[in-house]
């Protein structure tokens, strides 16, 4: 069992790896392809580190942030593969909520991932979110993530194109999965103090085991595959669109909420700080200008 899960760790791990690679170079294309005075915009990657209680090594992984390019006022695509013992506010929220008991007596961790938001220069062009992961302990293991479009300015033909995306990856899997996963998107990106959805929506899935590892690596793979013909397009529809200080100021109010939900409500955020992964790598989310009425 060790043995197969040592070789499924690697799989994993290299895949996110793989899938940043493809999203970076993409996104760097796209700087390109955008013409003007100003430089295209190139990711800066830095090395990070989980900070383990005793000192020992505990794993990392690549921040990769782009600021103040072209297309993107600032976007971030880490990817990190982290081990160790889980502290005991993560035992015990992670056994309540997923009955896992087990851990308090081995909370033995690893876990992998790809985390990706992005905030874009010109207010008609959405802000984005992916991320998906695979977390491993001695009790359980199981895959989640998801894909949510932001957009300051709602364009009904973006919604639909990264939704109708999204619903044919999903499909290769499953006649429901787009449905399940679409309405779990719905509730987990609600701000309950501003009654109100962060964005128009997209997919969250989380304690995916189906008791085929396979399966269940498949459809991950298939939620990263979706990625980039999701949302390039809405970004090349309107990433060249005039805008106005009024559209400017749409887009600083709606990084607010976006901003407010990742550090109240966010699991990943909350995650990552609580067992001592690299705080600006956590952050990596937050927008580099926002605004609250």
């Amino acid at each position: 069992m060790k043995d197969n899960y040592d070789d499924r760790k690697t799989r994993a791990s290299a895949w996110f790896r793989s899938l940043r690679d493809d999203i970076v170079a993409a996104f760097e294309a796209l700087e390109d392809s955008h013409g003007g005075d100003q430089p295209a915009g190139r990711f800066e990657v830095t090395e990070t580190k989980r900070h383990s209680d005793d000192g020992s090594d505990a794993g990392g992984g690549l921040m990769s942030v782009m600021r103040g390019g072209r297309v993107f006022e600032k976007v971030g695509v880490n990817v990190s593969t982290v081990y160790g013992q889980l502290g005991d506010r993560a035992v015990a929220a992670m056994s309540a909520r997923k009955n896992m008991d087990g851990l308090r007596a081995d909370p033995t961790f690893w876990a992998s991932g790809i985390s990706l938001v992005a905030h874009m220069q010109n207010p008609h062009a959405p802000a984005v979110h992916m991320n998906t992961r695979m977390f491993w302990t001695p009790v359980a293991h199981w895959f989640g993530g998801g894909s949510d479009l932001n957009p300051a300015i709602e364009y009904a033909e973006d919604t639909a194109h990264f939704h109708g995306v999204l619903k044919d990856h999903c499909d290769r899997h499953s006649a429901d999965a787009y449905d399940r996963y679409k309405a779990w998107a719905d509730d987990y990106f609600y701000v309950p103090h501003r009654h109100r959805a962060r964005g128009v929506g997209g997919i969250f899935y989380d304690d995916l085991n189906t008791g085929d590892w396979e399966a269940d690596f498949a459809f991950t793979q298939d939620v990263g595959r979706a990625f980039l013909p999701a949302f390039v397009p809405c970004v090349e529809r309107r990433r060249h669109l005039p805008w106005s200080d009024a559209d400017r100021e749409a887009q600083l109010v709606h990084r607010g909420l976006y901003a407010e939900y990742n550090l109240v409500y966010d699991r990943g955020t909350k995650f990552g700080l609580e067992t001592g992964h690299d705080a600006n790598a956590v952050l990596m989310s937050l927008p580099p200008i926002a605004k609250w009425t």
